[in-house]
C-alpha cells in the first residue's frame, strides 16, 4: 500500500485551480493530510510534476450491457453476463474510473466480487433491474410476443405496473442490496415498443417508488428524455435524471427548484451514431437515436444556465465502453474544463451520497486518484487523449504503466 504522493501538481476535485501544496499523505485507504511535501520512501511516490486528480466516477455505467442489442442482451445467462461484466470493470479502472454507479442491471453478486477482490475494477454503486411499465424503455419484449400473464423479469430491467406492484418491485431492490433504484418515464432508443416522447408511470407510481427509496435514506433515478417526462419526473420526487437530452428552459428551472442532478451521457449516442449499425442496433432504435442524438451538448448548456447540478456519465454499451473517456471531448464542446472535472468527481460524489469521501482530495477522503501527464484544467484533451500514467483506488496501485495514445 502507499503512503503518500509527492512533487505532484494537486486539483482537488472542488476549486477553480490547482492547489499551493505538492504531497499527499495515505494512511491505509484513506487521505492522512494534504501537505508541501512529505518525505521520500519506499512506499512513496515521486510524481515528477503531473498532475494529481481524484478518482474518476462514471455516474451512469452498465457492467451486464454486453451488446447494443438490448433484447441480445436479456436473453444470455447472468453468468456470461458476469464474467462480460469483469473486463469491462476493470478496463474502466485503467482509464482512471475508481467507482462507476451502474444504471440497471448489476447485482450484489458483482459487487461483493469486486469487494473481496474476486474481480478487479471501481467501487460499485448499483440499482439492480431498473424498474419499468409494461411497454416502457425497459420493457424489452418484441412487440409480436403475446403477454404470458406474469411479470416480466429480465437481466437489465423488470416490469410492474400499478402502485402495488412498483412498491413491491422497489422493495425487491432493495432488500437484494441497491445502492438506488433505476426507473424509466419516457421512451428510448434501444427499446422496440414505445416512442421517445412516450412519458412513463403515473405520477402516485412513481411517488410510491421515490418514498420506498427514501425509507431506505436513498434515491431514484430516471432515465428521461423530454422536457415534459423531466418534469414528471422532478415534481414527483425523483433526484437523479439521466440524459435528459431534450429538456427545455422549464424543465431545467423545475430541476434547479427540485434539487435534481442531470447527468449527461454524450459518448454513447457518439458511438452508436459512428458504429451502431455495424454492431447490431436495429433500424427501429437507429431512427429514435436520430431523434436525441444531436441535442445533448445544448441540454448540457441549458441546465448550466439554470443552476442545475450537472454529473458524468457515459451509458456505454458492449463494445462501444472503449469511448468512456470520449465524455470529455464531447463535453468540453459547450462546458469549462473545470466544471467538467468537478462533474466526474465532487458533484458525482455528492449525487452518490459520498461528498467528502469520493472525488475529492482532501483529509478524510478515499484515497483514490488518477496521474495524468498534461494541464487539464487548461487542456482538457490530456484526459480523452491518452489514458492515465497511474490509477491508485484506496491507496492500492492499480495501473502504473507507461502511457498509451487513444
Amino acid at each position: 500500500m502507499l503512503v503518500g504522493i509527492r512533487n505532484a501538481r494537486i486539483w482537488d476535485g472542488t476549486s477553480e485551480s490547482y492547489s499551493s501544496a505538492r504531497a499527499v499523505a495515505i494512511s491505509g485507504d484513506t487521505i492522512q493530510a494534504v501537505a508541501d511535501d512529505i518525505a521520500g520512501g519506499e512506499n512513496v511516490i515521486d510524481a515528477g510534476g503531473l498532475t494529481l486528480l481524484p478518482g474518476l466516477i462514471d455516474a451512469h455505467f452498465h457492467a451486464y450491457a454486453s451488446d447494443v442489442n438490448i433484447p441480445h442482451v436479456e436473453s444470455l445467462p447472468a453468468s456470461y453476463l458476469a464474467h462480460h461484466a469483469a473486463g469491462l470493470l476493470g478496463r474502466a479502472l485503467d482509464r482512471g474510473f475508481t467507482t462507476v454507479r451502474d444504471a440497471g442491471g448489476a447485482d450484489w453478486g458483482l459487487w461483493k466480487a469486486l469487494e473481496d477482490g474476486l474481480v478487479r475494477g471501481p467501487r460499485l454503486f448499483y440499482a439492480g433491474r431498473a424498474i419499468s411499465q409494461t411497454g416502457g424503455h425497459g420493457d424489452s419484449r418484441p412487440t409480436h410476443l403475446e403477454p404470458c400473464g406474469c411479470r416480466h423479469v429480465a437481466n437489465l430491467s423488470e416490469v410492474a405496473d400499478g402502485v402495488d406492484e412498483v412498491r413491491r418491485a422497489a422493495r425487491e431492490t432493495l432488500r437484494r442490496g441497491a445502492h438506488q433504484i433505476k426507473i424509466f418515464v419516457s421512451g428510448g432508443v434501444s427499446s422496440p415498443s414505445d416512442p421517445i416522447w412516450m412519458k412513463q408511470f403515473s405520477a402516485d407510481e412513481i411517488k410510491a417508488i421515490v418514498e420506498e427509496a427514501e425509507r431506505r435514506r436513498t434515491y431514484v433515478m430516471a432515465h428521461a428524455y423530454t422536457a415534459d417526462a423531466i418534469i414528471h419526473a422532478v415534481t414527483n420526487g425523483v433526484r437523479s435524471i439521466e440524459h435528459g437530452n431534450l429538456l427545455d428552459e422549464e424543465a431545467a428551472q423545475a430541476m434547479a427548484k427540485h434539487g435534481a442532478f442531470l447527468v449527461p451521457t454524450l459518448a454513447t449516442y457518439d458511438a452508436l451514431l459512428e458504429r451502431g449499425a455495424e454492431l447490431g442496433l436495429s433500424e427501429v432504435s437507429q431512427s429514435k437515436l436520430r431523434e436525441v442524438a444531436e441535442k445533448g451538448a445544448a441540454a448540457v448548456a441549458i441546465a448550466r444556465r439554470a443552476g442545475v447540478k450537472i454529473g458524468f456519465g457515459t451509458d456505454l454499451l458492449g463494445g462501444l465502453h472503449d469511448r468512456q473517456l470520449h465524455e470529455f471531448r464531447l463535453r468540453s464542446e459547450t462546458d469549462r474544463p473545470v466544471d467538467i472535472l468537478r462533474s466526474a468527481t465532487s458533484v458525482n460524489a455528492e449525487l452518490l451520497g459520498r461528498a467528502g469521501s469520493l472525488g475529492e482530495i482532501r483529509p478524510g477522503a478515499l484515497a483514490d486518484f488518477v496521474l495524468v501527464d498534461g494541464d487539464p484544467l487548461n487542456a482538457l484533451a490530456v484526459l480523452h487523449e491518452q489514458e492515465p500514467v497511474a490509477v491508485i483506488k484506496g491507496g492500492r496501485i492499480e495501473r502504473d504503466r507507461p502511457r498509451h495514445p487513444r
